[in-house]
């Protein structure tokens, strides 16, 4: 039997079904957080910024205009949340556990066999993640959208509210900027 579709879900929902929601905070709740993470940075953020975007989902679930996905309009609520939450957020500290999962590699013995290269590997993958955050919110966000979420130029621009040309230019640039940062990292590979 095939999974309902979100407007299925959306209208048992606001017929009362509570378990209807929760099929869609389940559908996509992992991948909203592994957005959110590579947008704003932070696994802490995104799990605050998710939960906050499925509460404020319930609650206005009956405006939900349907003329972008459903996805789309979850993740521009959590993104706003997160950056009105950034912006009272005077002074960002940064989790141990942030520290410490962000120095993880997966756990795959075939990866890399000795501790150096495994050492390595996690400094590396530490910089690129670095040089990812280090780009303009406005270049990373649709970035981040296109390449890591899979999102199509018209649903980015759904989702952010910007014309698919602003989208394209964006993610050029955003292109730009990390090609050139990792140039300068890795300056003996091509």
């Amino acid at each position: 039997m095939s999974e309902p579709a979100d407007h299925d879900l959306i209208d048992q929902t606001l017929a009362g079904r509570a378990e209807a929601f929760d099929a869609l905070v389940r559908r996509y709740q992992d991948r909203l957080v592994h957005s959110l993470e590579h947008a704003l940075g932070s696994r802490d953020d995104a799990l605050e910024a998710a939960q906050q975007a499925f509460v404020s989902a319930w609650k206005n679930l009956a405006g939900f205009r349907r003329d972008a996905a459903f996805y789309s309009w979850l993740y521009r609520i959590a993104f706003n949340a997160a950056k009105t939450a950034r912006s009272r957020q005077r002074v960002r500290t940064t989790s141990l556990n942030q520290l410490h999962e962000y120095g993880q590699m997966p756990s795959d013995s075939n990866t890399a066999t000795r501790p150096e290269q495994t050492a390595t590997t996690e400094e590396r993958i530490q910089l690129v993640q670095q040089a990812i955050r280090s780009i303009a919110e406005e270049y990373r966000q649709p970035l981040v959208l296109r390449e890591i979420d899979g999102m199509s130029y018209d649903e980015i621009g759904l989702t952010l509210g910007i014309p698919v040309g602003t989208v394209r230019s964006r993610i050029f640039r955003a292109r730009q900027e990390l090609t050139d940062r990792l140039k300068r990292l890795f300056p003996d590979e091509r």
